[in-house]
């Protein structure tokens, strides 16, 4: 497995991973009919305009040239954020490469990448119901910020997000 930054051409991978990863982990979180019409094509081309713009940093890993996962992450998108705090925005594999190390050496590159930059505290939203995850980051260090849930509409479904956060400078 090779971890690389993603290029435009890395787009329609990136979107089956996101596209899959979602129908897997959130089945039985979300509603299956909102789950079963998400787009590829449809996600092919936001990522498009997201590796063009730059907005974030975002890494793929590669197996036999294929994406198998990635990883977007930059500065913490609250509007009380300080210099010193950054996110991952999504982090994502294909759910035949869940527990393989794919999300491990992407959090891993993305968290030495953040700290080269500067950022000492690292934060990140996850669908609490999404246990695989909540367990998956927390396993990389990440804790449960105390009050940090918050409820919003996803695929005709109420969901709770939760914050984690991880101190980033050992």
């Amino acid at each position: 497995m090779n971890i690389a930054p993603a290029t435009r051409e890395h787009a329609s991978g990136i979107a089956k991973v996101h596209i899959r990863s979602w129908q897997a982990a959130y089945a039985g979180i979300l509603d299956q009919a909102f789950l079963d019409q998400l787009s590829v094509e449809d996600r092919a081309l936001r990522w498009e305009d997201i590796l063009q713009k730059q907005e974030s940093t975002t890494l793929v890993a590669l197996r036999d040239d294929s994406v198998v996962g990635f990883i977007s992450y930059g500065h913490w998108r609250h509007e009380q954020a300080s210099p010193e705090q950054g996110e991952i925005w999504a982090l994502y594999a294909e759910p035949q490469s869940w527990s393989q190390g794919v999300g491990r050496a992407l959090m891993a590159q993305a968290l030495l990448e953040l700290r080269a930059r500067g950022y000492v505290e690292v934060s990140l939203w996850v669908i609490g119901r999404n246990e695989r995850g909540v367990s998956f980051y927390k396993s990389c260090g990440f804790s449960h910020v105390e009050g940090s849930e918050k409820q919003f509409e996803l695929g005709g479904r109420q969901v709770e997000e939760v914050c984690l956060r991880l101190r980033n400078d050992a």
